[in-house]
């Protein structure tokens, strides 16, 4: 790790991943289910009724289970490569 990310709290480096993946589920519930009725893709599903309060609840954490990998696959590709040493330059050439 780099050194600036060291001295990150891990409080703080957790707060950076679920912050926006909250915010963005939330957008993102809005957006589906202004299209698709949750009463109406369970009953096509062929699972039991539920009320649209649940399908929203669920459809909420669906989401931000989803907002949350990305961010975290975000947060591991944003980390530094690992940097060759000569004797690996020297290999290349």
């Amino acid at each position: 790790m780099a050194p600036s990310q060291q001295n990150i709290p891990t409080t703080q480096k957790v707060i950076a991943v679920l912050w926006p993946s909250f915010l963005t589920a939330g957008v993102a519930t809005i957006l589906f289910f202004t299209a698709f009725d949750p009463q109406l893709l369970m009953a096509v599903g062929g699972y039991e009724p539920i009320s649209r309060l649940g399908g929203y609840t669920i459809g909420f954490f669906l989401f931000w289970v989803l907002t949350s990998a990305t961010c975290v696959l975000t947060c591991y590709f944003q980390r530094p490569c690992h940097e060759p040493t000569d004797s690996e330059l020297n290999k290349l050439n």
